[in-house]
């Protein structure tokens, strides 16, 4: 079932997390510390929204490269959902280039402190840390034949890297809702 994501207030700052990398060893939020931007991304391997744009998220991913630090987490619960385990995130990471840590929030309390509501969820910080932009990739989905360009978001990292503000209309990420563990879900 598609999902929108939450619309955090803007100012919000990034809750700390420290995660286990798909591919070993682990990443923090302090490990980010110090970009001009910092993008943290909710994704899921088996969602039809995040994969009609996975190689869009690669290639801003390439375009950006050491001018914003990224992250991908997956939080979804991949007992229920195998296409998002370990091995299938890696086969999604090679698939779409990308080329950032790709993240396990296996407790789901990650999702939780962001406000994830969905995959793919979009949050821009600025360099403090403080939340600039959360939606949508650009208005493109499955089936309605608008190009995949990553315009919404590339418009948020360019203004936050001028240090321009970001313009508050913007509009919600539309996706498959988080898998959550039975009992886990926020209230």
């Amino acid at each position: 079932m598609a999902a929108n994501s939450f619309m955090v207030p803007l100012g919000t700052p990034a809750p700390a997390f420290d995660l286990t990398a798909i591919d070993g060893g682990s990443v923090s939020l302090e490990d980010l510390k110090g970009s001009p931007a910092t993008l943290v991304i909710f994704l899921s391997n088996h969602c039809p929204y995040v994969r009609h744009i996975e190689h869009g998220i690669g290639a801003l991913a390439a375009d950006y490269d050491a001018r914003l630090s990224i992250v991908a987490i997956s939080s979804n619960d991949s007992v229920n959902y195998p296409d998002d385990d370990p091995t299938h995130l890696a086969e999604q990471a090679e698939r779409a280039g990308f080329t950032f840590p790709y993240l396990l929030d296996e407790s789901q309390e990650v999702a939780k402190a962001y406000r994830a509501a969905c995959t793919p969820d979009f949050f821009l910080y600025d360099a403090e840390l403080r939340l600039a932009y959360r939606g949508e990739f650009d208005g493109s989905r499955p089936g309605n034949a608008e190009p995949v360009t990553g315009a919404s978001l590339r418009a948020a990292i360019d203004a936050v890297l001028a240090g321009d503000p970001v313009p508050e209309e913007q509009h919600p990420s539309l996706g498959c809702g988080i898998k959550w563990k039975p009992g886990n879900a926020p209230a």
